[in-house]
């Protein structure tokens, strides 16, 4: 039997930029999300270039293509190297948003009631 991570609604992650900048913060956990989403703000200060891929996204507001940028990132135990859309969630409480194309990979459980 795989041993399988159980995250909360909210968990801390660590970001890795390019240039050995790191920055820990909260991501919101979305199992509705297909892709994940990053701040751009935050993106800037980590040095992070978006690629020349773009990212189609579907939301209550419509449809937006946004730019991409891999990211290394630590949530709980793993460490992954994952794509995310980049938008301004300034007006949003977390600057990241965990989809599924990240919670696919880490075979994780999701427990609404754990506590941060």
């Amino acid at each position: 039997m795989v041993q399988k991570t159980i995250l909360g609604l909210v968990e801390e992650v660590v970001l890795f930029g390019p240039q050995g900048k790191k920055a820990k913060v909260l991501a919101r956990i979305d199992t509705g999300a297909t892709s994940s989403s990053l701040d751009s703000a935050l993106a800037k200060k980590l040095e992070l270039h978006s690629s020349t891929k773009t990212k189609t996204i579907r939301s209550a507001s419509g449809t937006k293509k946004r730019p991409m940028v891999t990211v290394t990132i630590q949530l709980r135990q793993n460490t992954l190297n994952q794509e995310f859309t980049l938008v301004d969630r300034a007006h949003m409480t977390y600057p990241v948003l965990i989809g599924q194309n990240i919670l696919t990979k880490g075979k994780y459980l999701i427990d609404p009631l754990l506590p941060l």
